[in-house]
């Protein structure tokens, strides 16, 4: 039976955990978020309280 023969998967297996741990992460890493919330000044927002009609 040939899916029993452990050269070819191992490779596939190899080749496949090396995309995961090398490539994939470097990408994801070099992502830049293009709203990125931490550079928003937040010493000028101010909350003003609402004005309830019915209080």
């Amino acid at each position: 039976m040939p899916q029993l023969n452990p050269a070819p998967w191992f490779m596939i297996l190899i080749f496949a955990w090396a995309i995961f741990l090398f490539i994939i992460p470097q990408k994801v890493l070099a992502h830049n978020y293009p709203n990125d919330p931490g550079l928003q000044d937040l010493s000028n927002s101010k909350t003003e309280l609402w004005n309830w009609p019915w209080y």
